[in-house]
């Protein structure tokens, strides 16, 4: 079965998938013969894995603590230094590239059985609601791979780019065929299950923050709308995943986190009910939380002082605190682990790490940057106000709130070779849009974001050892794309150059 699990065309007989897909193909639709069967498999629908822990150390958000610094776990060890130095690597345990690329195909041959139900049972106005978030959650899962395991969105090259095979129909077959296709047909079966899927979608669920609710889904097609670089698309979508009063629903570092205790921290973190930010969360099998603070190629005392414990652009600190104490323990308060015991006897079980897939924070973000493209450099000033009027101490709006002037002037001569995406950045936009990178790579520290924006902006990257090593990710450096797992390479999926 481990074997198995490792191919993209198996992921249905994984044993962690609902009991309905233990059935013949055949008997499938026959099983799943009611809407709350279906709701019931697209529970499933989400990959529930981390790629927190293998896409944080290929940023700059980390830097080299030293022999010192040990995980005390075999493969996290490992798996945290090869991506600091942009290694492949095969290993299939949880928080490893391979883990994510199963579990995400997994979640997406349950959309695609769901969607393959509602079709039998002859759709209709009671089964919409279901189509809407099956389609969402492969678009989701695609999107995901697509951007971990191949080339950032380029229109110029998309057509040739090699994508990750697009799955849309169940498997009948123990070994079928797929080939990669194209980073371009990627983008556009995604869009078209967005823009399908999305006016289908309805609030009705018991957990909202662990579907795809309209806000949710608005979140997700703002993120992806971003990386296509249709500006306008990116603030519809942010205006509709944010309301009205924007403020009231992003992560108060200052009046809610700084005053609590750093379990309270964890807790409110990824809270599916206390914390408004959270838009979109899952609970994967993961043991990050156990390694992520004392990784030898994490946060440092470098990374801390850049990161956090200078003043921001708002002349204000950071109302999110460090803690450890050295730059051996280095971290923030993010992360609840939740064990479940299989073997109470044997004291056996399994561990889930809570992660936040969207937030209120990363939609404002989003916004801001479409408003700078598209030269209303007012208001991408008022979106970054009110990102830092949460996130700082002792903010006072009268007194620190920034103007348009105050962004180009701190910026003043920010060298525009630094991003280079597809598109040209125009010359007044430039400080904004440093802002704002600069601001997201706070805030989303080891949430994951920071490595999806460098690829975007065609970043190059150096990461130092302790001897004074450089080491260098030159912009568009194949190893920009992660491996595709060896076992899907063996059944006919092509690897990423080298």
């Amino acid at each position: 079965m481990k074997n198995i699990i490792k191919v993209l065309v198996c992921v249905l007989l994984a044993s962690s998938c609902n009991d309905i897909l233990d059935e013949a193909p055949d008997n499938r639709i026959e099983a799943l013969d009611s809407p709350e069967k279906i709701a019931e498999l697209l529970v499933g629908a989400y990959p529930d894995a981390a790629y927190v822990p293998f896409l944080e150390p290929m940023s700059d958000n980390a830097g080299d603590k030293g022999p010192s610094a040990d995980t005390g776990i075999d493969f996290a060890t490992t798996l945290n230094k090869r991506m600091y130095f942009w290694d492949d690597i095969n290993d299939i345990d949880d928080d490893t590239p391979t883990n994510y690329w199963n579990r995400a195909y997994k979640a997406i041959a349950q959309a695609n059985q769901a969607l393959a139900s509602i079709d039998a049972l002859g759709g209709g106005t009671e089964f919409n609601i279901l189509k809407g978030e099956a389609l969402i959650c492969r678009a989701y899962a695609h999107f995901m791979l697509v951007s971990i395991f191949s080339k950032a969105y380029n229109p110029s090259t998309a057509s040739s780019d090699m994508g990750i095979p697009y799955v849309t129909k169940p498997e009948t077959a123990l070994l079928g065929k797929y080939e990669r296709g194209s980073v371009e047909n990627v983008y556009n079966q995604i869009q078209n299950d967005i823009e399908t899927g999305l006016p289908l979608i309805k609030d009705n669920y018991n957990v909202p923050a662990f579907h795809f609710t309209q806000k949710a889904a608005n979140a997700f097609a703002s993120r992806f709308y971003l990386n296509k670089g249709e500006w306008q698309k990116v603030i519809d979508h942010s205006n509709n995943a944010l309301g009205a009063n924007a403020t009231s629903v992003l992560r108060d570092w200052t009046n809610q986190y700084a005053p609590r205790t750093y379990s309270e921290q964890n807790y409110l973190y990824t809270s599916s009910t206390a914390e408004p930010a959270n838009i979109l969360l899952v609970s994967a099998s993961s043991l990050y939380d156990r390694f992520h603070a004392n990784a030898r190629y994490q946060m440092n005392s470098a990374i801390a002082s850049q990161l956090f414990f200078g003043r921001n652009i708002s002349g204000r600190f950071w109302s999110f605190g460090i803690y450890g104490s050295s730059d051996l323990f280095y971290n923030i308060p993010k992360f609840q682990e939740y064990f479940k015991v299989t073997n109470q006897a044997a004291g056996t079980g399994n561990t889930f790490v809570s992660y936040v897939l969207l937030s209120t924070d990363e939609v404002l973000l989003n916004r801001a940057e479409a408003y700078a493209m598209l030269g209303q450099l007012d208001n991408a000033t008022d979106d970054i106000n009110r990102s830092l009027s949460v996130k700082s101490e002792n903010y006072d709006p009268a007194t620190d709130a920034l103007t348009a002037l105050d962004i180009a002037t701190i910026y003043q001569g920010f060298p525009p070779s630094i991003y280079t995406p597809f598109y040209t950045i125009p010359t007044g936009s430039l400080p904004f849009v440093a802002a704002i990178l600069d601001i997201k790579q706070t805030i989303f520290y080891n949430d994951g974001l920071r490595w999806f924006d460098i690829k975007r902006h065609n970043m190059e990257l150096t990461h130092t050892d302790v001897l004074g090593n450089s080491y260098k990710l030159p912009k568009a450096d194949n190893r920009r794309q992660i491996q595709i797992p060896e076992a899907a390479q063996s059944f006919g999926i092509a690897p990423n150059p080298r």
